[in-house]
Order: structure tokens, then sequence, then C-alpha cells
């Protein structure tokens, strides 16, 4: 039985005040954050593939602390049939590459990974990394930046739209997909399927059984390094113009003359 599993991330709700860490990591909120928006393209395209593949089963997988959990629950109500929560106090503080090293380990400890979905970014951190590096760990081939996904006779094909043209690129299965967020609408979920997440159970590992060692992981094993934050300036004020007696169209035009 074919496992379609999706990599999703937990990320601050952009609608609160984010806060950085002494080492300029952002600060995870206790209460824990939303799916990431682009995760959840991937997670539609899953579902999608599981429709188009006999027997198939969409899995949830997720690195970080216990409050991470919450964004499995969103994948879940969104129609994904288990969830996997890799949880370890010492994983904190690692970047893409220590994260990559749990997420590998996790594809190869599950059985009958077939394909690999990923969102094609992250809305925290977005380096848009990981699907690329995790195809090298896995040694599968990469289908990256996919608008569209399509079962093959020999695997799949994705179509990927740039500024040159549309492409159309297939690799066998196993694989790993990255999606945009132009590959479909996401579906909602309806009352029923959100209760039913909450009975759901989130199966928690942690590296001992994935078998990573420590010093993979962590702050003390990362390679990428923030060295400051900045804020962006906050916008000035919008100008408004009155129109009393058509004078406003002169004041407009020379408005964006200057600007």
């Amino acid at each position: 039985m074919p496992r379609i599993l999706t990599c999703v991330k937990s990320v601050p709700d952009p609608a609160d005040e984010v806060a950085f860490t002494a080492d300029h990591t952002i600060e995870r909120p206790a209460s824990g954050g939303l799916l990431s928006p682009l995760d959840e393209y991937a997670v539609e395209q899953a579902l999608r593939l599981r429709a188009a593949l006999p027997g198939a089963t969409v899995s949830a997988l997720t690195v970080g602390p216990p409050p991470a959990e919450g964004a499995l629950r969103k994948a879940l109500q969104l129609g994904a049939d288990d969830a996997y929560l890799v949880t370890d106090e010492v994983i904190a503080g690692s970047d893409v590459f220590g994260t990559v090293e749990v997420l590998a380990a996790a594809v190869r400890s599950l059985p009958d990974v077939t394909v690999v979905l990923c969102g094609m970014s992250s809305t925290d951190g977005d380096l848009g990394v990981l699907p690329a590096l995790l195809a090298d760990a896995l040694g599968w081939p990469l289908l990256s930046m996919a608008s569209s996904v399509t079962v093959s006779e020999t695997g799949l094909w994705i179509e990927r739209t740039d500024e040159v043209g549309t492409r159309t690129v297939e690799a066998t299965l196993p694989a790993v997909v990255s999606v945009t967020d132009q590959s479909g609408e996401v579906r909602y979920p309806s009352f029923k399927d959100v209760m039913a997440a909450k009975k759901r159970t989130v199966t928690t590992l942690d590296l001992a059984a994935l078998g990573v060692g420590p010093a993979l992981v962590g702050a003390g094993a990362a390679r990428v390094q923030v060295s400051s934050v900045t804020r962006n300036p906050d916008r000035p004020p919008g100008r408004v113009l009155l129109d009393h007696d058509g004078s406003s169209v002169d004041e407009l035009l020379a408005f964006l003359t200057a600007n």
C-alpha cells in the first residue's frame, strides 16, 4: 500500500508579534503556531494523488516541539490519514541541514513511502532548499516547484512554470516533490472533519527511535548562522486626496509622476 508523506511545518501566526531569541532564532510561542500556508498546498496535492493511486494513504510529518502538533491536526482536518511528530529537546536550534537529517530518518523508518511532498518554502525561514536537501539525503529524484502533479505510467510528472514558460518534468518513484501555491486551491475542512481530527492519535517519535545521533542536530551542529535580525521599517501613513472640485486628478497625477 503506497504511502504519500507530506512534510509540514508549524510557523508563527503572522497576526502575532514576532520575537527573536538571543541567537536570532524565532521565539516559538508556547501555545504553538499554524500549519505553514504553503504546506497546505502540499497536503492538497497529497490528497489528490491518493485519489489517483489505488490503496494509497496520506501521512503528515513534522519536526518540532510538542506544540507543533497543531500543524499536524490541521493536516488531519484537511484529510490526512495519520500524522507523525518528531520531537526531542536536543533538536532545538537545528538549521535546515539538521532538520533534513531528522526528516530523512523518519522517511526511512515509515513503511511503503512512495512520494514525499513538500511546500515550496516555509513562511518563517523562507529558505526553500529543504526539498532538494531531503531528496539528496534519500537518494531520490526531485521534482521541484510543481504547479501541477500527475500520476504517469512510470511514476509522476509535473509542470513547472517560470519566466521562460511551462516545462514538463517526469521522474520514477520513489521521489520528492515540492509544489507551489499555484498547484491548486486548498480544500476547506468541514466541521465534521475538524471534530474528527481532534480525536485522532498523533504518533510521537524521538531521535533514539529514528537512530539519529544528537551530534547531528541542534545549535551546535548548525551550519547556517543568523548574524543579525532587523525589523522592517514601519510604513509611512498613506496620503488621502479629497476631491471637491476635480482638482484631485491633478494632485494624483503629480503624486504618481513624483513617485
